[in-house]
């Protein structure tokens, strides 16, 4: 099964470039409350850079459909990622393919099953803002929800130095990271280079 790696809480081009060239298949931009958050114009700038083959993601918390729709079509974005308590009718009104992240802690079972979207984005509990708080959560709970694997996107406290482990021990179609691949809260490249790679290389081998 191909790995899906997203890259979140882009702000530049020079990361934007880095995480093209090193294999990512989606970049999150963050447009909620966030240290990560861009304005949708220099979103648009990075955005009309990169090959359309890269999938571009928008951040959204508890946003309205009609400013959602405003910026995606600013931007260009090819998803929307609803990253609060956004209702099933949300979804199933965008006119973009939606990924649903749920907090690990406030997840339920039953809303997986029905909730319309292309992928289910698992985080761990939030801290200062919605989204994750960078750590990883005990991965055995995704058992329990019996999550579809083809559509289920690890986040969470994942790092190069653990990304491997994660993989191959909940076999998610995706992974998703932010601050692991940060140094004093600015992307590193380095290490995105290395998050990537080593994804790839265990992807590779199952």
């Amino acid at each position: 099964m191909k790995m899906h790696i997203k890259i979140c809480g882009i702000t530049t081009l020079k990361v934007a470039k880095a995480a093209e060239e090193a294999g990512a298949d989606f970049i999150g931009f963050v447009f909620a409350p966030s240290s990560r958050n861009i304005r949708p114009s220099d979103a648009a700038r990075i955005a009309n850079t990169l090959s359309p083959n890269i999938q571009k993601v928008g951040v959204f918390v508890n946003e309205s459909l009609e400013e959602m729709e405003r910026i995606a079509n600013i931007v260009g974005l090819d998803m929307i990622q609803l990253h609060g308590d956004e209702p099933e009718e949300i979804a199933k009104q965008l006119s973009y393919p939606v990924i649903k992240a749920f907090s690990i802690d406030k997840v339920k079972p039953e809303k997986i099953t029905t909730y319309p979207c292309e992928y289910l984005l698992i985080d761990s509990p939030g801290e200062a803002y919605r989204g994750g708080s960078g750590k990883t959560f005990s991965w055995e709970l995704l058992d329990e929800l019996q999550i579809p694997r083809d559509k289920l996107i690890l986040a969470g406290g994942l790092t190069p130095t653990n990304i491997q482990q994660a993989i191959q021990q909940v076999r998610p179609v995706g992974v998703d990271v932010s601050s692991g691949v940060e140094t004093n809260g600015q992307k590193d490249i380095k290490k995105i280079q290395t998050f990537i790679n080593n994804a790839k290389q265990i992807e590779r081998l199952n």
